[in-house]
């Protein structure tokens, strides 16, 4: 302390001898009435006053807009002047000529609260100033890193396309994502950081802030605006160990056209951009983003000319001194660019209760204004004696407030009508946004009285304002993979309709219904009516689980249009729990809603009706349709990098004693998930897949079959003639409707499948059909058909089957590929599904595990092919002169005699021509037979006698899964061992979900785990007992390797709140049981 007083002496000295004390002295005597207001003129005695506070004060760089943190308990004229001292002692130690601020003070009085005039005789040009602001500001400002956990209110839709499509730009994404934004410290001695609403979210956040000096602290949610675009979040300064925390002071009053300006953020993800610009507007509208998002209203925006990108979100907008004049919101960038800046008035007033820890009072009467300048609001009747007296109350105002929209069943309803134009508030003229919501926050559950003009009369209503907070929801479920909560404010404003209702905010799973567009509202569940959310979990509470149930709904964007569909209740693969928001803790607690109600019996009519086809001359026998049943499928989670969690085809029942029906892979991929069969257009009933074929297209899915027994359904007659080119068949196809349609057509091809594979690491390897041959039709309504039958023109028995194929995938879509199947190549599968017994183990196949292409003989015969070959494969296959190729050998092969490019002349001495020829039926897989070959290949153009051993391959699929930190992982499937050349390990990451930790930390699919905290990891199991082992730190530091044999290290954050270790595994039964580890 008494080093600091030496300080101010010497500077008082120095000031002495600079101005001479007399003179000093002389001058301030003839500014004031008494001898001793002249003392405070001189630097020294000028601030000599105010010598305890600077004291008490830690000491900043240099005088700035950056207040040191004592400044809430400290009164503002004392830190005005001791920061003035502060700049008085920077001068010294910068030997600069020092300047009387009484100087100053003759050209402009200095206002308390703002900042201190500038010490320097020669003053600094304004880059410098600048360069110096930002210096003091730049430690306020942080880079936030969040995940928006879950679907929830206005952030419950991906709206990404349209906003991109109106070059309308709000720097995030709807729905449960990870994202990056801009916020900056308004409180460094409670940690307490201002961004926008849309970055804290209303619904379930996680984030860190990246502090300037690269230290990362944990932030959550203390307070989002029911309305406007901003938001607090919270951090524990103690943990920023090697900066000093400085905070922006906001300054509302400061904005003002022409002002220059600097926005410092996260601009396009980089960690600090300095955008320059200028205010161009204080009273733009708010700008519209879209439907079924968020959209800040009731306020003036800022607009500047200033190109920012996602990522600004939050930044601050700063003027010369470093005072915030405005928060970056949006903008626009088609054109010239232009940005909104959310003014700060109200910010500053929701400041101020949160920093006391209170409850913000925010008030409405449930409607929408808008500012119109007065040429429109005359249009709209304003009477000349009314705009001259608001003229002489208010000699800059342009324009008057106007009513936009009012609330259905809100407090304003029934009295306020679209077009009034708002005159007084209990009396007062009205005419900013800022004093009318200064009224409704002061007034909650309190009457005030209104008076508009409508159409030239003026009329005055009293109204009651509401509580925002209490039509703001702060709750959702989540059922059967969706979310629901009540309909929001901001959504109901957009829409103008009421408040009230169960709104879909994350239509997946169960919720998925069959109405045009988002944004739906249910009205009833099951015939029972859900007015609010408690009704909505009483009524889901009674339904038993798999369930189909009417759920009767409509969208806020089509009130007129009240729509109806058949979901099945799901409470057997997710949660059925509440969430409630907890501002104390910044997570939403969670509450299980209970068990789920077992299934109900199904229920079999007596008379099944199928669809009469033989109405047309062509038309097939109706013992065909007794065959033929709809399939659907629904998965929780993703595996095998199959891209669709719904899906559907057409199934054909192969043995109705046992139930077993075949349906193309490319709908029914594994065994995770809920398989339907619909019978006649009538009766739904559940089956559980037996049998998924290793390579060839498909799936074999059994119900009960006791609940068929009594019905006309039949087993399908199949052919024992095999298909070839230029036969005649006919295709039973599904094409636009459920409606089957039924044609004559001719074999054009059979060929080896080629379904091309996903061929790079952007796109995710799943099952292809491969090693078998494709049917190719002549009719192009056979492309168009996602599903159907070939069937013999004479007796209408079955000899193929037509199905889609998935491949890969080009800019953001699936490709698919139609071809027919052989009905021969799914007879071994179904002979040994028929002699299985209860207990036995899965069914598989004997193969030599690799994939196979053909290649033509002239091809061949380059290769080195001998023309003794050429003739007896010729004689082999007169139809089609084709040569086996090894196209791919998995990685991990169980034995190395086969390469790829060998071709394949004979096995076990017979020619091989076909494909089909490397099949080895027999009923039992164990049978030694087949357990090693003999292949005649080519191979460099030498021929080769080698014997391979034979592999079973299982038809169970995925059998175990394990979920952490949102990335899904499980065993390296097929497709993954075929199109990779390593394998760096059994933990494969198939999926991400998206908001989730993995996501935010770049965790990619296509990826393997090879080490957690440098301890390497092989199997799931080790990498469970490895998290395990990792449970007590913050990150786990894991090892990947690409898919393109890439390694890289990433460090995740564990959130076992939302996403806790999970493993999933089959049991004997074929049933899914779910372990929660964490």
């Amino acid at each position: 302390m008494l080093t600091r007083t030496f300080r101010l002496l010497l500077v008082g000295f120095r000031s002495l001898l600079h101005y001479g004390f007399l003179e000093s002295v002389m001058r301030g005597i003839k500014r004031a009435p008494r001898a001793w207001s002249s003392l405070p003129q001189i630097p020294f005695f000028r601030y000599f006053h105010c010598i305890p506070t600077y004291l008490s004060l830690p000491r900043t760089k240099m005088p700035s807009s950056v207040i040191p943190v004592v400044h809430n308990h400290t009164h503002r004229e004392d830190i005005d002047e001791a920061l003035a001292v502060d700049a008085l002692l920077f001068s010294v130690n910068n030997h600069q000529k020092l300047v009387d601020p009484q100087q100053q003070q003759e050209q402009q009085e200095h206002v308390p609260g703002t900042p201190v005039p500038s010490v320097y005789a020669s003053p600094l040009s304004k880059a410098d100033q600048w360069q110096t602001t930002i210096e003091n500001v730049v430690n306020a400002i942080v880079e936030i890193r969040y995940c928006r956990v879950a679907p929830f209110d206005t952030a419950g839709i991906d709206l990404e396309s349209g906003i991109a499509s109106t070059n309308l730009i709000l720097g995030w994404h709807a729905g449960a994502m990870t994202s990056s934004a801009t916020g900056f410290v308004v409180d460094a001695k409670l940690g307490i950081i201002l961004t926008n609403r849309h970055v804290v979210s209303s619904g379930p956040f996680v984030g860190v802030a990246i502090c300037h000096d690269q230290e990362e602290v944990d932030v959550f949610p203390i307070y989002r605006d029911p309305i406007h675009d901003f938001g607090f979040l919270r951090f524990d300064p103690k943990k920023i160990r090697y900066m000093q925390l400085t905070e922006i002071r906001l300054r509302p009053d400061l904005a003002q056209v022409g002002l220059d300006i600097r926005v410092l953020g996260n601009d396009a993800g980089e960690k600090l951009s300095i955008l320059a610009g200028s205010l161009s507007r204080l009273d733009r509208n708010t700008p519209y983003y879209g439907q079924l998002t968020y959209n800040d209203f009731n306020t003036f925006y800022l607009q500047a000319a200033s190109n920012s990108s996602g990522g600004s979100s939050g930044s601050p907008v700063i003027n010369i001194d470093g005072f915030a004049v405005g928060l970056q919101a949006g903008g626009y960038n088609s054109g010239p660019s232009t940005n909104f800046y959310l003014p700060l008035d109200r910010i500053l007033y929701a400041l101020e209760y949160v920093r006391k820890g209170d409850p913000v009072p925010r008030g409405d009467i449930q409607t929408q204004f808008l500012y119109r300048p007065f040429d429109e609001v005359r249009r709209l009747g304003l009477n000349q004696v009314t705009e001259d007296s608001v003229r002489q109350t208010f000699p800059d105002e342009l324009g008057m407030l106007v009513v936009a929209t009012v609330l259905p069943d809100g407090p304003a309803y029934g009295k306020l009508q679209e077009g009034d134009v708002l005159l007084t508030v209990n009396g007062n003229y009205i005419t900013k946004f800022v004093p009318l919501e200064a009224i409704f926050d002061s007034h909650i559950d309190k009457d005030i009285e209104i008076a508009v003009d409508r159409g030239g009369k003026d009329i005055c209503y009293t109204i009651r304002v509401g509580d925002l907070h209490a039509i703001t929801p702060d709750r959702f479920v989540e059922v059967g993979g969706s979310t629901l909560n009540e309909v929001s404010y901001q959504l109901a404003r957009t829409h103008a309709v009421s408040c009230r209702g169960v709104y879909v905010s994350g239509p997946s799973g169960m919720f998925i219904l069959n109405g045009p567009g988002h944004g739906w509202i249910i009205k009833s569940i099951d015939d029972q009516e859900t007015p609010d959310l408690d009704a909505f979990i009483a009524v889901i509470r009674t339904i038993p689980d798999r369930a189909r149930i009417p759920v009767v709904f409509y969208s806020i964007t089509d009130t007129h249009t009240i729509l109806m569909s058949v979901v099945q209740m799901e409470r057997h693969w997710t949660p059925f729990r509440l969430a409630t928001r907890n501002d104390m803790t910044g997570y939403w607690d969670f509450i299980d809603l209970g068990d789920p109600v077992p299934p109900r019996t199904i229920k079999i009519p007596k008379m099944l009706s199928f669809v009469d086809m033989t109405t047309t001359n062509n038309g097939p026998p109706i013992l065909l349709n007794r065959s033929i049943v709809a399939v659907s499928y629904y998965t929780p989670y993703l595996l095998e990098g199959y891209p669709f969690k719904r899906r559907s085809g057409t199934g054909l029942i192969l043995d109705k004693e046992r139930g077993l029906v075949v349906v193309a892979r490319s709908a029914v991929p594994n065994a995770m998930g809920d398989v339907n069969l619909t019978v006649a257009d009538t009766l739904v009933i559940p089956a559980k897949v037996v049998y998924l074929h290793p390579t060839h297209n498909f799936t074999i899915v059994k119900y009960d079959a006791t609940l068929l027994r009594d019905t006309p359904v039949m087993s399908a007659s199949i052919s024992k003639k095999t298909l070839q080119r230029g036969d005649p068949v006919n295709l039973l196809s599904y094409y636009y409707s459920d409606n089957p349609s039924y044609l004559t057509t001719t074999v054009v091809d059979i060929y080896t499948v080629n379904i091309p594979s996903c061929h790079s690491c952007l796109q995710i390897p799943r099952f292809r059909g491969i090693n078998h041959d494709a049917i190719a039709l002549e009719s192009p309504l056979a492309a168009c058909s996602f599903s159907g039958i070939l069937t013999s023109p004479e007796d209408h028995s079955v000899q193929g089957l037509w199905l889609s194929y998935l491949g890969d995938s080009a800019s953001g879509y699936e490709n698919e590929y139609r071809n027919g199947l052989h009905i021969s190549q799914v007879l071994p599968a179904l002979r040994k599904l028929q002699q299985q017994k209860p207990g036995d183990r899965p069914i598989g196949i004997r193969s030599l595990d690799v994939e196979y292409t053909s290649v033509a003989l002239h091809q061949a015969f380059a290769m080195g092919l001998s023309e003794e070959w050429i003739r007896k494969i010729q004689q082999a296959s007169p139809t089609r002169h084709k040569v086996l190729q090894v196209h791919r050998v998995p990685v991990g092969h169980h034995t190395s005699e086969l390469k790829e490019q060998d071709l394949i002349l004979s096995m076990n001495g017979k020619v091989v021509a076909h494909v089909y020829d490397m099949d080895m039926e027999e009923d039992d897989e164990e049978s030694s037979s087949f357990e090693e070959v003999e292949l005649r290949i080519l191979r460099q153009k030498q021929e080769h006698t080698i014997r391979v051993k034979t592999t079973v391959l299982s038809g169970l699929g995925t059998d175990r899964m394990v979920i952490w930190a949102g990335a899904v992982l499980q065993a390296p499937h097929k497709a993954v061992l075929q199109q990779s050349k390593i394998l760096p390990s059994h933990i494969y990451i198939t999926d991400v979900i998206y908001g989730s930790p993995a996501h935010m930390y770049g965790a990619s699919e296509t990826c393997w785990i090879t080490h957690i905290n440098s301890e390497a990891v092989n199997t799931l199991d080790d990498f469970i007992q490895a998290i395990r082992d990792s449970s007590d730190t913050p990150y786990v530091r894991v090892r990947c390797v690409s898919f393109d044999n890439i390694p890289s290290v990433i460090s995740i954050k564990m959130v076992n709140h939302y996403f806790p270790l999970v493993d999933m595994a089959m049991d004997e039964e074929g049933n899914w049981v779910n372990h929660k580890i964490q």
